[in-house]
């Protein structure tokens, strides 16, 4: 069975002019390595599948075209290469090319970096820190880091976000700063974690503090700023002296918008603490609302079927339905289609595959809904809790836990595992397809997976 997305987030035409991969059709995809007597047979690719440029892949929903790749590894089986990464960060690998991009921060969140490996080796091409905090504010727990937002790698340009802590553009082939930000406020009180969200000649980048909540498009050749909008959502937690409750504890997220086309024009779906909102991605203008009494949402909703499947987030994690048409204005949270209450993560975000939805709970469950009426299909229990974003690929799907295992399993109406596979740390950040080849990145360090093959015997 193939994984599917009934209705795709945008066309090919779309992607190439909202997230520039049509540079990538000059990169060469044929990759080799030799290690330990073995030699990795990575065939020719199609770029697209051969590249991962942003939070959740070349369409932003988890879904990948990568083909032949590994279904079962070890730290002794299929690892092409092992890499260090120092210090701590949660934020997804970025590949294109010869290069695959991490970002990490020390503990303390007072010095930041941004780390380039050679795609074939695995060695340090480019090192640097990027920005120092004075006063960084305390996570408060280990769930989230410092350097948890993943960037955007584009054909010569990669850009790294850290919250209010700083955002930055380097050149990929010079390694030399382009532009810097360092002025746009927001207190994110348990760390930041929105990912940069590519549009057109622009990154959107998402805020949603304990004080502030917006959403902002920095062009992406300068950085200046070309449009911001203001969340305006009715929390309705102000306590008897007129203060946010919590101190605006229940005012903050972590999530990365969507792209969804409706009647042939691309909104932008962005997730935030109370409510999920629709905005215009060229103007920032606001088109729809769906509102909810979750907040500290970090999962992204899913586009599926005509349908904009959302996660109300902490508190009662609820997946809830809504059927978008291109007449679809205002506050809409009454136009409930269906809602699913059981085994809903409020960390991970959701996948489809087979014309199902996919989600791995905070504790581990795997869990099947069927997206014509929110039915449960299947809860799989599985050991270890999760925080990372499932991702659908080669007709499998692929979810990581905070153990360190990756559970293959087959999409459709039954739970079908395919194999488990355990690495020495646990996983936070999201698996990455690419090629014929898996990239994952535990708490320790930066793995290439691929299928081995024994190096032909000489003539």
């Amino acid at each position: 069975m193939t994984c599917v997305t009934v209705h795709p987030l945008l066309s090919r035409k779309e992607i190439s002019k909202s997230m520039s991969l049509s540079h990538l059709l000059r990169i060469p995809a044929v990759l080799a390595l030799l290690t330990a007597g073995w030699s990795a047979a990575i065939l020719p690719v199609q770029a697209e599948e051969s590249a991962w440029p942003q939070f959740r892949g070349p369409h932003a929903d988890g879904q990948a075209d990568a083909k032949g790749l590994p279904v079962s590894w070890s730290e002794e089986r299929n690892v092409i290469w092992k890499a260090p990464v120092p210090h701590k960060g949660w934020s997804t690998p970025l590949v294109l090319g010869n290069q695959v991009w991490v970002t990490s921060a020390t503990e303390d969140g007072r010095e930041f970096f941004v780390h380039c490996h050679d795609r074939e080796t695995g060695a340090v091409k480019h090192e640097a820190r990027l920005f120092t905090s004075d006063a960084p504010e305390p996570l408060g727990n280990d769930l989230n880091s410092y350097a948890s937002c993943t960037g955007f790698l584009e054909a010569g340009r990669v850009f790294v976000h850290f919250g209010s802590y700083g955002t930055a553009c380097l050149d990929t082939a010079t390694f030399k700063e382009i532009w810097r930000r360092t002025d746009l406020p927001c207190r994110h009180y348990r760390g930041p974690g929105s990912s940069v969200f590519p549009w057109r000649d622009t990154i959107i980048l998402t805020m949603d503090g304990v004080d502030v909540q917006y959403l902002t498009a920095l062009e992406k050749a300068t950085g200046r700023t070309v449009w911001k909008t203001d969340r305006n959502t009715e929390f309705d937690d102000l306590d008897a002296s007129g203060k946010p409750t919590s101190d605006g504890d229940y005012r903050k997220a972590y999530s990365t918008p969507i792209p969804i086309v409706v009647g042939g024009k691309t909104q932008i779906v962005s997730t935030g603490s109370k409510a999920t909102v629709a905005y215009d991605p060229d103007t920032g203008k606001e088109i729809w609302r769906a509102c909810y009494k979750g907040f500290s949402n970090a999962s992204q909703p899913i586009w599926i079927n005509g349908l904009l499947v959302l996660n109300t987030g902490h508190g009662k994690a609820v997946l809830r339905a809504y059927r978008i048409t291109p007449e679809t204005a205002g506050d809409i949270t009454d136009h409930l289609v269906w809602e699913q209450t059981k085994y809903i993560p409020t960390r991970s975000s959701p996948v489809a595959g087979g014309g199902l939805i996919y989600v791995m709970a905070d504790n581990g469950f795997i869990s099947a809904v069927d997206p014509k009426d929110g039915e449960l299909l299947f809860s799989e229990r599985t050991m270890g809790a999760c925080s990372a974003s499932p991702i659908c690929a080669d007709g499998r799907l692929y979810f990581c836990n905070e153990r360190g295992d990756t559970f293959v399993v087959e999409p459709g109406r039954e739970y079908k595992s395919l194999s488990r596979n355990t690495l020495e740390a646990g996983i936070m950040a999201s698996p990455v397809a690419a090629g014929r080849e898996l990239y994952l990145r535990t708490k320790t360090h930066l793995y290439r997976i691929a299928e081995k093959t024994p190096a032909p015997s000489a003539p």
